[in-house]
């Protein structure tokens, strides 16, 4: 069978869940920091000294959700890696190659998932570094313009708190910026990574499995509805080894004639670059549709082409800005001080919903993804 990223997604939303409630555990204890004492003349200088309380809350849920991920991750990696050799041996099973390769009892190649955990270890460190910061400089900055705000006679105290909680739960717990200078939010940012590093996991033991029986060719799906980074790959024929860019090679025929002076059988195959190059440029990124398979040359026929009338890759980004836009206001739900704002929230969450259902329906080829609408423990 094929192997794609799609392996790996139940692993990965496993994971994603510790950071979602790591990050709804942040919002009420602000919310709770904040909403105690509110009525007391003293309550911005109370906040203020209390700040330490805070920063103690939140250091110990980012250690624990950093002690939790790590471990799951990496036996998430060891299953990806499994998977990958499994189905290496399932689309091979009909032939000699494959019924060695599904005789052979290997463990989880320990080099290569140790490598992807510390990469992935490498890659949220930052995160946890910068949540303590982010949410102790949000809580003093609601403070101190909460302070100042209700001597104005401009709004109540109570009012000023909720937007600001308002503002910091719609963006989600945030400060983190990438190597390429993009902003992100630390649910969203640790979705990404998870899904990138099982996804490689499931990938590497994949062609691993196949570079054991000396198959060294691969074939790119044709997935419905592909982005542009991963649109000048479908379809094509990629090598295991180091050659990048197109090129034309001889290969054997998988299949050869039996008998002692049976000639040899090559045919030329069209090669457009490496593995290696493609995923550089883009293929397999996170949320990819497309999967890889062994191409055995004289046997393996290039995939059919997807088409969706009606639909494009704009209309699926725009399923997951809906599905954004559902999560920051549940999130607003928890942040929520009184029932008044709950139920406002509520409203917003259900408006949509229906905004989602209404764009599903508009379009034959999206399929509702309820999961991704929710957060943390509700999921």
């Amino acid at each position: 069978m094929p192997v794609s990223p799609a392996m790996a997604e139940d692993l990965a939303a496993a994971i994603t869940r510790l950071y979602e409630d790591a990050e709804l555990s942040i919002i009420e204890r602000m919310r709770r920091a904040l909403e105690e004492g509110i009525d007391s003349p003293l309550w911005a200088e109370i906040k203020l000294r209390s700040i330490g309380d805070l920063r103690e809350a939140v250091e110990e849920i980012a250690e624990a959700l950093q002690q939790d991920a790590n471990g799951a991750v990496a036996r998430a990696l060891a299953t990806a890696y499994g998977r990958g050799r499994q189905a290496a041996a399932a689309e091979l099973g009909a032939l000699d190659i494959g019924r060695e390769l599904q005789a052979r009892r290997v463990l989880p190649n320990a080099p290569a998932v140790d490598r992807l955990a510390a990469s992935y270890a490498a890659d949220t460190r930052p995160l946890y570094q910068r949540i303590t910061r982010a949410v102790t400089d949000t809580y003093r900055s609601v403070v101190s313009r909460v302070a100042s705000g209700p001597l104005l006679g401009t709004v109540t105290r109570r009012q000023a708190s909720q937007r600001a909680l308002d503002q910091f739960a719609q963006r989600g717990v945030s400060g983190f910026t990438d190597r390429s200078g993009r902003n992100w939010e630390l649910a969203a940012y640790a979705e990404m990574a998870v899904r990138s590093v099982t996804a490689r996991a499931a990938i590497e033991g994949h062609i691993d499995a196949l570079a054991e029986i000396d198959v060294g060719l691969v074939i790119v799906s044709d997935a419905p509805l592909e982005c542009p980074l991963c649109r000048p790959w479908e379809g094509e024929i990629l090598t295991l080894g180091q050659q990048s860019g197109p090129h034309t090679i001889r290969a054997e025929h998988a299949i050869q004639p039996s008998g002692l002076f049976a000639p040899t059988r090559t045919l030329a195959v069209h090669v457009a670059g490496s593995l290696v190059e493609a995923r550089a440029a883009g293929l397999f990124h996170p949320n990819c549709r497309h999967s890889l398979s062994a191409y055995l040359p004289g046997v393996t026929t290039r995939p059919p082409h997807h088409a969706t009338p009606g639909t494009t890759y704009e209309d699926t980004q725009r399923q997951r800005e809906i599905e954004r836009t559902i999560r920051a206001w549940k999130r607003r739900q928890a942040a929520a001080m009184d029932d008044v704002q709950r139920r406002r929230a509520g409203a917003y969450v259900r408006k949509w919903q229906k905004v989602a259902r209404e764009h599903v329906a508009a379009h034959d080829a999206l399929r509702r993804k309820p999961a991704r609408e929710q957060i943390g423990a509700a999921r």
